[in-house]
């Protein structure tokens, strides 16, 4: 089956509708098979009853030509003394018998006998027809099987019976052009329909709910969908708006509380910091001071931790290439830029500088140096920040996006910072519908991932 809706709903019509018309066209092949059935017993019966007369009223020596004139290639005549039906007539309700006596005369009551059954007829054409009649008769059935056989025995004057042996085929199973015509058209207003309305007004609101689904979150300031198409989808589509209305006002008021957090201590932390520039001890002195720093430090972090969550920059398409050749110059210690192809992506600037410069200096801070790269992509662009360190383990190649979550276990703002500065950093490519991704070089180090879409 198709992957799209389309595709599937109009595969589930046209097989509805061939298997529609399959149906109708066998049972209209049985009703014909009926009609076709009862038109040459009816024929069958009034040429017998037609020879019954003439033989009756013509000379003896005249039977022999009545009966060679009468046969065809579905009926054959002949004269006997035994009748070829022996036993009491079959025919259901006497239907043949009463046909054949209402053709005769009023007064005639000899004996008719009709026998109408299903016969396995192996070969064509019938084994007593002369080699003329035989070709006539195989054009005639087309190859096809006799399967039903009508046999009559009628009771003559003279005490001879008139026999009459015919057979006919079931017609073939035939797909006529008008039944072709029919279908075309039975599609093409069905489909149409279902195209134009249906389809319309299922899909295309659950198209717009996907696109927004890929850009739910506070930094994509996706807007409330209308609802639209029938009354199911309008439901997943209010309770979307819902649910995206709830998703905003709890992450801003988590992102508030944090910012709040983090400015509150501020002042505290200053008035610490000023007495303990009255303590007397140097050691004691020098330790506090410290500790108040990397406290103001983390609190600083944090307060750029959450603005970057909040932050509601508009998108800019920009050209990759000189974006990076830009931040490069503006970085004291610049980095190793790959030369790549013309790449216009949509970008909030201030805000991927942030994420860039915070993969950077960690690679310069744990490899050394810094090598980004640029490359186009099927959905977008990728940009590749790599270093010659020592790498990550594996298992810890995703725990490190965690906030606050350091591998260096020191506390020294020497050796690292407080462990937002990969946090931050995702934060920013899923604001912009992308990600990073980490894995570590065969050669040794490690690599940063950071996918772009082409459009935000």
């Amino acid at each position: 089956m198709p992957q799209s809706l389309r595709l599937q709903i109009v595969c589930l019509v046209l097989a509805a509708l061939a298997v529609a018309q399959g149906v109708t066209l066998v049972l209209l092949e049985d009703q014909r098979g009926l009609a076709v059935r009862a038109a040459i017993g009816n024929e069958a019966t009034g040429r017998a009853a037609n020879v019954v007369r003439l033989i009756e009223r013509a000379p003896v020596n005249l039977h022999g030509q009545i009966v060679s004139a009468a046969n065809s290639p579905l009926v054959r005549f002949e004269i006997g003394t035994d009748p070829v039906v022996d036993h009491i007539s079959h025919d259901a309700n006497g239907a043949t018998e009463a046909r054949i006596r209402a053709l005769l005369d009023d007064d005639f009551s000899r004996e008719i006998r009709a026998e109408l059954h299903e016969i396995d007829s192996s070969a064509l054409p019938l084994p007593y027809l002369e080699p003329g009649m035989a070709d006539q008769h195989r054009e005639m059935m087309r190859g096809q099987m006799l399967t039903v056989e009508l046999e009559l025995s009628i009771a003559l004057a003279g005490g001879d019976w008139l026999n009459v042996s015919t057979r006919f085929e079931r017609p073939p199973l035939q797909w006529p052009q008008f039944a072709t015509l029919s279908f075309g058209l039975s599609a093409a207003f069905i489909l149409l329909a279902v195209f134009w309305y249906l389809l319309a007004r299922v899909t295309g609101p659950l198209r717009l709910l996907a696109a927004a689904a890929e850009k739910l979150g506070p930094e994509q300031g996706a807007p409330v969908l209308a609802s639209a198409g029938p009354r199911e989808v309008r439901e997943l589509i209010q309770a979307f708006n819902r649910m995206q209305d709830r998703i905003v006002r709890l992450v801003a008021e988590r992102t508030r509380m944090l910012a709040a957090l983090g400015h509150d201590l501020r002042s505290p932390l200053t008035a610490m910091r000023v007495r303990s520039e009255f303590v007397e001890d140097d050691e004691t002195r020098d330790s506090m001071i410290a500790s108040i720093e990397e406290m103001q430090h983390m609190v600083e972090e944090t307060l750029s931790f959450a603005r970057g969550l909040a932050d509601g920059e508009p998108l800019q398409s920009v050209e990759l290439g000189a974006f990076l050749k830009t931040l490069r110059q503006d970085m004291p210690d610049g980095f190793t830029l790959a030369q790549g192809e013309r790449i216009e992506v949509p970008l909030r600037p201030n805000a991927m500088r942030r994420a860039l410069r915070n993969l950077i200096e960690n690679a310069q801070r744990y490899g050394s140096e810094a090598e980004v790269s640029f490359a186009r992509t099927r959905g977008g662009a990728v940009i590749r920040v790599c270093d010659r360190g020592p790498g990550i383990p594996e298992p810890e190649l995703e725990r490190v996006f965690d906030p606050f979550m350091r591998l260096e276990t020191s506390r020294s703002r020497e050796t690292g910072g407080h462990g937002l500065g990969l946090s931050i950093a995702r934060s920013i490519l899923r604001a912009h519908g992308g990600d990073i991704v980490l894995s570590n070089r065969p050669e040794g180090g490690l690599c940063a991932s950071l996918s772009l879409p082409r459009q935000g």
